[in-house]
């Protein structure tokens, strides 16, 4: 394949992988377990979708945003029957997929965290996510209570998914070569149904924490609700020491003490 089909735009975030070995290595940390149906986001010039392809997913597509590629794709894989030209951040999937489904990708960096918000609001659907972004993100995703990189998408994807960092990606590998490092890693959905509390008040108060990480949380819990007490150990702790199930915990006790509340 000749890489200077399709040129790199740097506002959809473009960044070629052009190592074979590295894309098998991400094609190969899709379990397959639970699903039948494969999205690959912003496929490009295809080094992952080759590997996928010979996979074969009973159910198996791309979507791409950047109609060069698409051209590229619809020339050099005649065996890829479902492309969908578009953005994932809009993207409807009930339509295209019946059944639970995987995503993978090389994540464009500067939409790799929406579309992660975008995970959650579809993970009774999407079991599997595999992919590569900025190594800075990747690793948030995926740390632990306590550490300095614990945050909003750490808490709120461990709360519905099991999150591991595969590997760290050279930069020299790209083409154009990023300014940052990248990071694989895979999350898979846990057996949390629901939480026990209000899901709509445990986003917000995940957010409402974090929003002020270098404080207690009395004092951003206290700024962004309306709540008749403080008297909740908790509170004297920063965001990143409690892990999703004290947020949980913390989240119900402000819904029993929101003012007004019986």
């Amino acid at each position: 394949m000749n890489m200077n089909r399709v040129f790199p735009k740097k506002n959809l975030g473009q960044h070629f992988l052009k190592d074979r070995s590295i894309a098998r290595k991400i094609v190969g940390s899709l379990t397959g377990e639970g699903y039948s149906g494969v999205l690959e986001i912003g496929p490009g010039m295809g080094v992952l979708t080759e590997y996928l392809l010979k996979r074969d997913f009973p159910e198996f597509g791309v979507i791409e945003i950047d109609n060069e590629s698409v051209h590229y794709l619809k020339e050099n894989f005649p065996g890829l029957k479902n492309i969908i030209t578009g953005d994932f951040l809009k993207l409807d999937l009930e339509s295209f997929f019946e059944g639970p489904i995987a995503l993978i990708g090389n994540f464009p960096y500067n939409i790799s965290s929406q579309i992660f918000f975008r995970i959650l609001e579809h993970r009774d659907k999407i079991v599997e996510v595999c992919g590569m972004l900025q190594k800075e993100v990747a690793e948030r995703i995926c740390a632990g209570p306590g550490t300095k990189t614990y945050g909003i998408l750490s808490v709120l994807i461990q709360a519905f998914y099991t999150a591991e960092y595969l590997f760290t990606v050279p930069n020299t590998v790209f083409s154009p070569p990023p300014k940052v490092r990248s990071g694989v890693i895979r999350i898979r959905r846990n057996d949390v149904k629901s939480l026990s509390c209000d899901e709509g008040l445990f986003f917000k108060v995940v957010r409402a924490g974090f929003n002020q990480r270098r404080k207690m949380l009395r004092n951003s819990i206290k700024s962004a609700f309306d709540i008749r007490s403080e008297e909740y150990p908790a509170l004297q702790q920063r965001p990143e020491q409690l892990s999703v199930d004290e947020f949980v915990s913390l989240t119900n006790w402000i819904s029993e003490n929101l003012a007004g509340s019986e």
